[in-house]
């Protein structure tokens, strides 16, 4: 077993980021932290330590109870942190995303979007709930 992860890898194999070029952005960002202080993705974490991380315009918190370098599944990775995330703001997450929109309409007979559709809709989506300026 590894004493040490870095710890971009940690918070990708545990599916706190999509992908570990997120992470690592995250880091180089400033919104992953460590008590007072920003971690570089290189930083190296281990068993015990209390990490904050701001995605989305949220303030999460984990606590690492395992160390993994490679993704698992969502079930196997469950296990490896602990959530502390404070009630109040999980609250906000949850009064802002869940149930607020449905999926989106298309007309009858306007058939599957197009890949100029989807970017359109994401830029849309970006520029409506931008929380990279956190």
């Amino acid at each position: 077993m590894q004493d040490k992860v870095r710890v971009d890898k940690w918070l990708w194999s545990v599916r706190i980021f999509k992908s570990r070029t997120l992470a690592t952005t995250a880091c180089k960002g400033g919104r992953i932290r460590m008590g007072e202080s920003t971690l570089k993705a290189s930083y190296l974490i281990g068993v015990g330590e209390t990490v904050e991380v701001r995605k989305g315009g949220y303030s999460f918190v984990f606590k690492v109870v395992k160390l993994i370098s490679k993704r698992v599944s969502a079930a196997l990775a469950e296990p490896c942190y602990e959530d502390l995330t404070p009630e109040d703001e999980l609250n906000k997450y949850n009064t802002w995303f869940v149930g607020k929109s449905g999926t989106e309409k298309r007309e009858k007979g306007a058939g599957r979007p197009t890949k100029r559709d989807r970017r359109d809709l994401e830029d849309f989506k970006e520029d409506q709930y931008n929380f990279d300026e956190f």
